[in-house]
């Protein structure tokens, strides 16, 4: 599209009585699994979600229980809702399946679109809703048809239009899914049997204008953007049709689908919808609101409660569903052998070294330039985080830490800089080099342990406190004999993982050298390329081997820009309609 025509179109968007919106970003899922509370209470559900926002989430939720999360993956403080999607995965030609990696997590769009003389509210408390039909196989005119819609990214050329099904031909930026949610309350029912017939689209449009009768109050329009990364698989396509698949078996894109949970301080929501009237999007433009760090929010994650693989090269997808290509509705499936128990969820993301004195204290904030343990250190391939507790027990320190896979990191005190969050999980979600069922750490965040004594020496389940009391720590530069860091090197720890759940970015390569980082806390390399925290489910750390042995923070692969680009394209498609 020229620059002339975006031009044009911003112009008479921001001219548009109805032009005021905000973007929030939810900056990833809190967990991939198979999970709807809304459709499949208490049960598993048919097929796989990827859920953002508060870590409050449940198979079984009431009215008030997103209000009590402690963390949510999106960044404004007072809306822990949780909003999810079907994942997306690429059909080889063999019959297997791969997941295709979601770039970062969503943003979701608050459009203050009422008709004319209407008043426009936000959404109740308890409130939730469904849009799309994952059943549906074909398309149509209606509203709810229009609702789903997908932008194939392809910022190096021309610009293609918004489809109603998966595209067939590539998108070599990402493909971007839409679902756009009614806006049109019958002010009585807060859920309804098929969670759609409590709410409607306008009388006139499926995205703005005067709600019908039977619908009287306007709710605040959300609308989901959602980029999976599609251009991976840009050289293995084969046949005459595109390979990409929903979760729940669909080839067509039609049954694309989203739920939203509300959560929101319905106080605070309704201000925003009454003074939030600014056109930029920018959703730091909205006085109302106070926003959440960004890597808070990227730390937040619940942990799986299913026992299944959700990620990776899988033989069928999870769940029972075969792929449907339709013309007709899709006909649910059951009694294939997968899995309908709902597990514990315990933590996955630490390893439990309480029999050795250390205890986890969580997963903190780490920088390259600056960090926050600096003592001594140490990096190389066997790296586990048992391995890592001995060789800062033995050098007299009495915090610990890994990161990256393979880095290990000592010193006496955690500063506030680096220190966990409360409630929150975080992203050390990198497998260790030396044993890929623990966690080392991630890109720029760091798996912290502490020396404890006595029964108060329990695991912290997420940052900040003790899931059973705060552990009496050692005092700073205690340390026990050497013989004692070598019997904890040498005697392997219990681990708290369900690697098959974790992420599939997750699992960075290691290097086959290994350099040691100075106590000073930089790398040998002067010309290493740094980032900004950014663990998201997009493999983040691309390196080749070589470069990690450099202790090289590594950028974000092209792909992951398309969240911050495709924020301005949506003003020149939906919202320009």
């Amino acid at each position: 599209m020229s620059a002339l025509l975006t031009a044009g179109l911003l112009a008479a968007f921001a001219a548009s009585p109805v032009s005021a919106f905000w973007r929030l970003p939810c900056k990833t899922p809190i967990v991939v699994e198979r999970a709807d509370p809304i459709v499949n209470p208490g049960k598993v559900s048919g097929h796989v979600h990827t859920i953002m926002g508060g870590n409050a989430f449940d198979f079984t939720m009431d009215d008030n229980t997103t209000l009590t999360s402690t963390c949510s993956s999106c960044t404004v403080t007072g809306d822990n809702s949780n909003y999810w999607t079907p994942t997306l995965w690429f059909q080889h030609q063999n019959g297997s399946f791969e997941s295709v990696n979601q770039v970062g997590g969503a943003t979701v769009y608050y459009l203050q679109r009422k008709g004319d003389g209407e008043t426009l509210k936000a959404f109740p408390p308890g409130f939730r809703m469904l849009a799309g039909d994952p059943f549906k196989r074909s398309g149509g005119d209606d509203f709810a048809s229009q609702a789903i819609s997908y932008n194939c990214l392809d910022y190096s050329g021309a610009a293609k239009p918004e489809t109603g099904m998966f595209p067939n031909y590539n998108c070599p930026d990402g493909l971007r899914a839409q679902v756009f949610f009614p806006s049109c309350w019958n002010g009585k029912d807060l859920d309804s049997s098929d969670h759609k017939s409590h709410v409607s689209y306008p009388a006139t449009s499926y995205n703005s204008g005067l709600c019908p009768p039977d619908f009287p109050v306007h709710l605040v329009s959300i609308f989901y953007e959602i980029i999976w990364d599609t251009g991976k698989f840009a050289d293995q396509w084969y046949g005459d049709s595109q390979p990409f698949v929903w979760s729940m078996g669909d080839p067509t894109g039609y049954g694309s689908h989203g739920d939203f949970a509300m959560g929101w301080d319905p106080d605070l929501l309704q201000r925003a919808v009454d003074t939030c009237t600014n056109d930029s999007g920018r959703v730091e433009d909205c006085p109302e609101f106070k926003l959440i760090p960004d890597t808070q929010a990227e730390g937040c994650r619940i942990e799986p409660k299913i026992d299944e693989p959700v990620s990776g090269v899988l033989s069928a997808l999870p769940g029972c569903n075969p792929v449907q290509k339709g013309p007709g509705a899709a006909t649910p499936q059951s009694d294939c052998g997968a899995t309908t128990t709902i597990g514990a969820g315990n933590a996955t993301f630490f390893t439990d070294l309480t029999s050795k004195g250390w205890s986890y204290t969580g997963c903190g904030t780490d920088n390259y330039y600056s960090r926050i343990l600096t003592g001594a250190t140490e990096s190389n391939d066997q790296m586990t985080n048992e391995a890592c507790v001995a060789f800062c027990d033995s050098k007299g320190f009495s915090v610990a830490g890994t990161e990256y896979s393979k880095e290990c990191y000592c010193g006496n005190s955690i500063p506030s800089s680096g220190m966990p969050v409360a409630g929150v999980v975080g992203s050390c979600e990198m497998k260790c080099s030396g044993d890929d069922s623990e966690f080392c750490g991630g890109s720029g965040v760091i798996s912290l342990y502490q020396k404890c004594t006595g029964s108060a020496c329990t695991n912290t389940g997420a940052g900040g406190s003790s899931s059973s009391g705060s552990s009496e720590l050692i005092s700073s530069g205690s340390s026990a004999p050497a013989s004692s860091a070598s019997a904890s090197a040498a005697t392997s720890a219990s681990v708290v993982a369900a690697a098959s759940s974790a992420p599939a970015a997750a699992q960075a390569s290691s290097a086959s050298a290994s350099t040691t980082t100075p106590a000073g806390g930089a790398a040998a390399s002067s010309s290493s390329t740094i980032l900004a925290v950014q663990p998201t489910t997009l493999a983040t750390v691309t390196s080749s081997g070589a470069a990690a042995s450099q202790n090289v923070v590594q950028p974000v692969s092209p792909a992951s820009s398309v969240i911050e680009q495709s924020s301005s394209l949506i003003l020149t498609t939906t919202l320009a309609t």
